[in-house]
């Protein structure tokens, strides 16, 4: 498995899946998550209204993923994820558990072979950046996921350099 760590635009990645960082409701927003769905058109949002809910409001529960169709990205699927607010109790664990779901979905599919991440949680959700890398190092090299390459596309050089010292360690 061959993991990769640029910067660029994770709508552009040309990779079996996306990750998407979403909020529980699965129905757009802000960031990485409101980009996704506007390079995926209109009907990605159909397709989240559409996931059942676990209760009320919730369609993604924090740490864990759902995967759908990526419509007019390049990427063939789009895996949802809901990161933790780094405020929140057992935050580390939450975002742990983030990423392992992702990859854990993506090795379930035997058409996906490459995921593209993005810095889950570092935007609003306000994870530092180099905290959250680690974990994701962690993620990453914590089992051996049945995929060719995991790559983490991130918008920024500072997210990059911070994921680059954190998965030279």
């Amino acid at each position: 498995m061959r993991l990769e760590l640029e910067r660029g635009d994770l709508t552009k990645a040309r990779v079996d899946a996306i990750v998407n960082a979403a909020n529980e409701r699965m129905l757009g927003g802000g960031g990485v998550d409101g980009a996704i769905h506007r390079a995926a058109g209109p009907h990605l949002l159909d397709v989240c209204r559409a996931l059942p809910e676990v209760r009320p409001g919730v369609r993604c529960p924090t740490g864990e993923a759902r995967l759908t169709p990526g419509f007019e990205l390049p990427a063939r699927y789009v895996i949802h994820t809901v990161g933790p607010r780094y405020a929140m109790p057992e935050a580390p664990t939450l975002l742990a558990g983030a990423f392992r779901s992702c990859l854990s979905l993506a090795s379930e599919r035997h058409d996906i072979r490459s995921v593209a991440f993005p810095a889950i949680s570092c935007g609003v959700f306000g994870y530092p950046v180099d905290e959250a890398a680690a974990i994701a190092r962690r993620a990453c090299l914590a089992d051996d996921w049945d995929l060719d390459e995991i790559r983490f596309v991130l918008f920024s050089e500072p997210d990059l350099a911070s994921f680059r010292r954190a998965f030279a360690a």
